[in-house]
């Protein structure tokens, strides 16, 4: 379609994406999204809002429990909002994994959602066509393709997958590429919605652009270009998370995409700049190495792209991003698999201990707790673990950083009385415990925080699914439920199109629609062009630093996946990251004796010229042992509160 934008150096414009915030039941301002709703109008580019629902980050319950991200109301007053976005601006939506895990139950759940808000007082003469993409995967298949020797780790960290954990597992879903989108898209060219199940983040900006590649008809993923690929992953590895890339960070961002598979991106809230430096940095975000990106049928590979600062001052154009299929390189093509498990039931009980005395010998006293409890259920048959989070303990000189010592204790049991008899005898031992010197004999042990001595937590959930599965030809496309197409059937994900409400149907966005807006399409939707003269970024002066932290602009620890944890440093300046590269400091040994793993547990280290950054990847382990995120004994799911030690590392030790 032709474009009114003048986007120079030839480059043809394919279509454009509005993510109003990373994450679909977390609130956004729709007037944010406004002016690039209208702009998008003006210009006759194909254009939809794309938002992301799902994640493994939050741990997992959802998985195991069947419970959403987010509350239903939340989700309810997001969907309202973008119903009104679908009948003012005429722009299709799609969501992928639904409620956070992605899982059949809760796509359905999104598209109740939309029948209510449908048959409103407000919305009761519209109707609108909802795609629903579903993603559970049989649990016979899996086991059939694990005996097979089908089915692998998602990562040298993750464990081996048993028969055991499979059928453990309550739901399990395969996380889907944008093949199942833009097969549903081909089928249904007016649909309004598209719900989809559990998804490869990027996936439906993927298939956004690749269907309107393929004129908005079904093609072969593979058969794009490997840079136009690239380009549209690349896209939406960044489009997913919304403004994230901007500083400040924007909840929202707009991608204009180009047939080669260049791609501007620009945060929407006001004040809110991209950078090349901010732009490239967030291919380190929630990542294992910054430099290939792995996802369904392939991976990108980021060591040859370019950002450039456009001359609006806040858009950077992105160029150079490479697919690299798994088929072409003689692999199969594979997805994720993912679920969870319930281990148990927990209770927990929290208060402080105040007493010097007492806090120099904790340990020791709550030594003494484990083995009174333990002498207190000698006739318990069932299994049971207990364990406390303390926090304001000077392990060093065994004394209080700020006066007291809080507690949060965990029990985990086969059943919920058993968790909640270890617990409530466990915060008994706390109050009365004798310890040596004791002169405070009214009590130990502060509690009842919310008017509780114990709080029963239910069942408590680990993951046990978090691995790659290997597919047979065409089986990562999608069949339409209900078609006669047998041939299809062999597709591994499924869909329906559902008309929901009743009256008139929303009529797909034309300018011709629209010719109320009193913008030009020159005001919102100026000529943008690579500014050379404009500072790459908003470098901060070169200061000799004397710790990590005074080097850093940005200093962040985050989960990448359940069974790893990763670092990213992102240094103030050229001048400062090449003087940190140069003092050869961070290295492969020094991360393995800051966090107490040996080199060869290390899953990755080292810089990334392109965002002037630093990356290190560590697997995530409790006491010594190997774990995954969420599960018994959590206390930092997202593992953003392990970056101190690197923070406060000097950087004068070399000298």
């Amino acid at each position: 379609m032709a474009s009114n934008a003048n986007v120079g150096n030839g480059l043809e414009p394919l279509c454009r994406i509005i993510t109003p915030i990373g994450m679909l039941g977390y609130g956004f301002d729709e007037f944010e999204i406004k002016y690039a709703l209208e702009s998008s109008i003006q210009s006759g580019i194909p254009a939809a809002i794309i938002l992301d629902s799902g994640s493994t980050d939050s741990g997992p319950a959802k998985l195991a429990l069947g419970t959403m991200t987010c509350p239903r109301a939340s989700y309810e007053r997001d969907l309202r909002k973008l119903v009104a976005t679908i009948i003012k601006y005429r722009f299709p939506v799609l969501i992928g994994s639904a409620g956070g895990d992605g899982s059949n139950a809760h796509v359905k759940e999104l598209v109740d959602l939309v029948k209510e808000i449908l048959a409103s007082s407000e919305y009761n003469s519209t109707q609108l066509k909802v795609i629903a993409i579903y993603s559970d995967i049989d649990c016979d298949l899996v086991l059939e393709r694990l005996e097979a020797g089908g089915i692998s780790g998602c990562g040298p960290c993750v464990p081996h997958l048993t028969a055991e954990d499979v059928k453990a597992s309550k739901t399990i879903v395969g996380q889907m590429g944008p093949e199942p989108y833009i097969r549903a898209m081909a089928s249904h060219p007016d649909f309004d919605i598209i719900i989809g199940g559990r998804s490869y983040d990027p996936a439906p900006y993927v298939a956004f652009s690749a269907y309107h590649a393929f004129n908005q008809r079904h093609g072969q993923i593979l058969s794009l270009d490997s840079r136009t690929l690239g380009g549209f992953t690349h896209m939406g590895k960044i489009m997913e998370c919304g403004g994230l890339c901007a500083t400040p960070k924007s909840p929202s961002c707009q991608a204009t995409i180009y047939r080669d598979g260049t791609f501007d991106v620009r945060p929407l809230m006001p004040g809110a700049l991209c950078s090349p430096t901010t732009v490239a940095a967030h291919t380190l975000y929630e990542k294992s190495r910054p430099d290939r990106l792995y996802g369904p049928g392939g991976y990108i590979d980021l060591s040859a792209s370019t950002y450039t600062t456009l001359s609006d001052k806040c858009s950077v154009r992105v160029t150079g991003t490479t697919f690299h299929s798994s088929k072409g390189s003689g692999d199969c093509y594979t997805v994720k698999l993912e679920s969870a498990k319930i281990i148990g039931y927990r209770t927990m009980f929290m208060g402080s201990f105040i007493d010097p005395i007492l806090i120099s010998q904790l340990h020791s006293l709550l030594h003494g707790v484990k083995s009174y409890v333990t002498q207190q259920h000698s006739h318990i048959s069932e299994k049971w673990e207990i364990g406390f989070h303390t926090y304001g303990y000077d392990e060093a000189n065994k004394t209080a950083y700020m006066g007291n010592i809080f507690v949060v204790a965990e029990a985990v049991a086969e059943t919920q009385a058993t968790a909640t008899s270890i617990a409530s005898t466990a915060r008994v031992a706390c109050i009365h415990g004798p310890y040596e010197g004791q002169k405070a004999t009214s009590g130990n042990f502060g509690f009842g925080l919310g008017g509780k001595g114990e709080i029963e937590a239910g069942p408590c959930a680990e993951f046990s699914i978090y691995h790659l599965m290997e597919l047979e030809e065409e089986e990562e496309d999608a069949f339409e439920i209900n078609q006669q197409d047998k041939r299809a059937k062999k597709h591994l994900f499924s869909f329906e199109a559902l008309l929901i409400g009743v009256g008139d149907r929303v009529q797909r966005c034309s300018s011709r629609l629209h010719n109320n807006f009193t913008s030009t399409p020159g005001d919102m939707f100026p000529q943008l062009t690579p500014d050379d003269a404009w500072p790459n970024t908003a470098e901060v002066p070169f200061i000799l630093p004397h710790t990590v932290g005074e080097a850093a602009k940005v200093i962040r620890s985050k989960n990448a996946g359940p069974y790893e944890i990763t670092f990213d440093i992102i240094f103030n300046n050229k001048e400062t990251y090449d003087y940190v590269r140069n003092t050869g400091l961070l290295q492969t040994d020094l991360i393995a004796k800051l966090y107490n793993l040996s080199v060869d547990d290390i899953v990755y280290c080292g810089f990334f010229d392109q965002a002037l950054a630093f990356k290190a990847t560590i697997p995530r382990t409790r006491n010594g042992k190997p774990v995954a995120s969420g599960g018994f004994m959590e206390d930092d799911v997202h593992g953003s509160q392990r970056y101190l030690p690197l923070m406060n590392l000097r950087l004068d030790i070399m000298g």
